[in-house]
């Protein structure tokens, strides 16, 4: 059995190859939109891929489901309830897919979304015992899916979460302990709260560590899984309805288009937003006015969806020989209205300094001063709600990063505004996004909240 996972850091997002090595007959599970590295090991292999099969519809990026059918001929697969304007084969509960000796069995394990199934592998078609499962979104390492993201879709949090309850005390649960657990996402991840760094466990594990795999009523699951989510980025409900439907395939050979300085200029007249990828210090330094800054070194894609809408047009500055990544990473999560990126960013800024300025960083020392002065700042906490639980700075306002856009207003004018985070990404993230407003005086934290927790301490000690 050829069995490989593939991770994408950047949105905590797991994908697989499996197959049957003897008949060269195999499937990919999860993919993401650029299939290059999922087909060229296939290839590597000797190995065709005969379907694709999504656990379910993704709301964080966009599947590659359409680009290896297109490329491959394979069928695509999604549990009985999806639908979909593309042809699909629905898979039932316990039906079994041979690709030889090796063979997979669906399991229906809905409550993340309706039509959830995860995915068993038999190393042996008459194994006793699966050597793994494919949870998608069902089981995490260390949490469940959150039933709470489809609920403008037509299902309520609470009719997604008994449909998960059962999927996951009575299916998932049941399954032997040495079952290897094979999730579709980790750590950072907002389709849960709680995810792990770890990328396989096993069920025996989740059993005695997974609070949400403890036995317990219904009231109290629904409960636990749904108190503290982090706030969804808007795109997605985009991603969850674009995964539904036939559309543009990802051409990973189209280079991003190089502007001058002239035709970026152009296009920022006429509307399009500014995203600058560069380090936050660097932006600092100097920067278009109105440019958001969402820094390439982090969570970038699932960042940018948040601050900039799919129907936006975007032009890119990016760090240094990174724009086919950057448009690459934007594309994973159907930001594919990017008209270019400014092709030699230090020289163009030189001939528009008329429009270039900087942002204000502070440091906890500064901002103790100015919030025990006559006119104390607003402070913005763009935290999660679970992040705040843990801790925060009294008379904070607490919005968070992916809620921002759409609740600018609440945050008060007349006064210098300064915004902190966990650590300092978010804050250049929401600061700029305050510029853009229109909003003149407004600062981050260098370091965020663990700077002013570190500091406290050290004042306390």
């Amino acid at each position: 059995m050829l069995f490989t996972q593939y991770y994408l850091d950047c949105l905590s997002q797991a994908s697989y190859l499996i197959a049957d090595e003897r008949t060269g007959r195999g499937v990919v599970v999860d993919p993401r939109r650029d299939v290059s590295e999922y087909l060229a090991d296939a290839e590597a292999h000797g190995v065709t891929v005969e379907a694709v099969i999504n656990t379910h519809f993704h709301a964080d990026f966009i599947a590659g489901h359409l680009e290896i059918a297109a490329t491959t001929g394979a069928w695509i697969g999604y549990g009985r309830r999806a639908e979909t304007d593309y042809p699909i084969r629905k898979l039932v509960d316990g039906e079994r897919i041979s690709l030889g000796d090796v063979t997979l069995q669906i399991m229906e394990t809905p409550g993340h979304t309706p039509e959830s199934i995860s995915v068993l592998v038999y190393e042996h078609a008459t194994d006793p015992t699966p050597y793994a499962v494919l949870t998608g979104d069902a089981l995490f390492i260390g949490d469940v899916g959150r039933p709470d993201l489809l609920a403008s879709l037509g299902y309520t949090a609470e009719q997604l979460g008994e449909m998960l309850y059962d999927s996951v005390q009575r299916k998932l649960m049941a399954l032997p302990d040495e079952v290897r657990v094979f999730p579709a996402h980790g750590a950072g991840s907002a389709c849960g709260k709680n995810l792990s760094t770890e990328r396989a466990s096993t069920i025996g594990e989740q059993r005695a560590t997974n609070y949400a795999c403890a036995p317990m009523p219904r009231e109290e699951f629904l409960a636990l899984v749904t108190a503290g989510q982090p706030a969804a980025p808007a795109y997605f409900v985009h991603d969850a309805v674009l995964n539904r439907q036939r559309h543009e395939l990802f051409n990973a050979g189209t280079a991003p288009t190089p502007l001058t300085g002239e035709e970026f200029a152009a296009q920022r007249a006429a509307g399009a937003v500014v995203l600058d990828a560069r380090e936050p210090q660097e932006f600092a330094a100097g920067h278009l006015r109105g440019a958001v800054n969402v820094p390439a070194d982090g969570r970038f894609a699932e960042t940018a969806g948040m601050v900039v809408r799919p129907d936006e047009r975007v032009l890119v500055v990016a760090p240094q020989d990174r724009e086919e990544e950057i448009v690459t990473r934007l594309a994973r999560i159907g930001l594919d209205n990017v008209a270019g990126y400014l092709r030699e960013p230090e020289g163009a800024f030189l001939a528009m300094a008329g429009d270039m300025g900087r942002a204000s960083r502070v440091t906890v020392t500064d901002l103790r001063a100015a919030l025990a002065g006559g006119h104390p700042p607003v402070l913005l906490d763009v935290r999660n709600p679970g992040e705040v639980e843990a801790g925060a700075i009294e008379g904070s306002l607490r919005i968070p990063l992916a809620q921002l856009p759409g609740r600018l207003d609440e945050v008060p004018t007349g006064r210098p505004v300064v915004v902190h985070c966990a650590g300092g990404y978010r804050s250049s993230v929401a600061a700029s996004l305050l510029r853009r407003a229109g909003r003149d005086d407004v600062s981050d934290l260098l370091g965020g909240y663990q700077a002013w927790r570190s500091d406290h301490d050290r004042v306390a000690a």
